[in-house]
This record gives structure tokens, sequence and C-alpha cells, in this order.
């Protein structure tokens, strides 16, 4: 299996559990989106919270040019440390979220 395939797996096999979380209020689900042909992996957040609709995105993953970019986490831990933990070298790993000016003291990939 080549690289990008078991990162492929390992976004997926991070992602997944989240589903499963039940939320202390409202009536909210996280719910996966994987698109294996531009790779791109989403966790967003649907429902209802009493009268107003919730739509949103948690978590959303890219692998552009063989690296896995972090374009938002809003988990509460960070899904960055899963990847690692998974085997993913931090210089395969772009935090997104930083501009390109501060990734650059970070220890992960600057892009």
């Amino acid at each position: 299996m080549d690289y990008l395939e078991s990162y492929r797996e390992i976004i997926q096999n991070v992602l997944l559990p989240y589903t499963r979380i039940p939320y202390a209020y409202g009536d909210l689900k996280c719910k996966t989106v994987f698109d294996r042909e531009s790779d791109s992996y989403l966790l967003v957040t649907l429902g209802w919270e009493g009268v107003k609709r919730v739509h949103g995105c948690l978590v959303h993953l890219d692998i552009i040019n063989g690296k896995i970019w972090v374009q938002r986490d809003d988990t509460e831990d960070g899904v960055t440390g899963e990847l690692l933990a998974m085997g993913i070298p931090k210089e395969h790993i772009v935090l997104g979220f930083h501009p390109p000016d501060v990734r650059v003291y970070t220890e992960f990939a600057i892009a």
C-alpha cells in the first residue's frame, strides 16, 4: 500500500470515532464527508439546538501534494496529535489554519 492510500485510511480512522460521540445538548450529530477523488475529508456537525439550526464544519483535512493539510480543527484535543500517533510524520502535516509566516515557527511542514 502506498503512503497516500495509508494516509487516506488513517484520516478516516481518526475521524470516524467522532461520529459516535453524543452531544450533551441539542439534537446534534457529527457526520463524515470523505471525498477520495479530491482528497478532502470533513467532519461536520448538524442538527438542532432548540429552534436554532446548527450546520458547521468541525474538522477539514486535505491531502495536497502528498501532505495532510489541517485546514480546520475545532475538536477539543485536536486531530493533529492523533495523526502523529498513527505514524504520520510532522514533515507531512501542514497546519493550514496558520498563516505561512507563522508555520515556519511550528515543527510541522510549511507547505
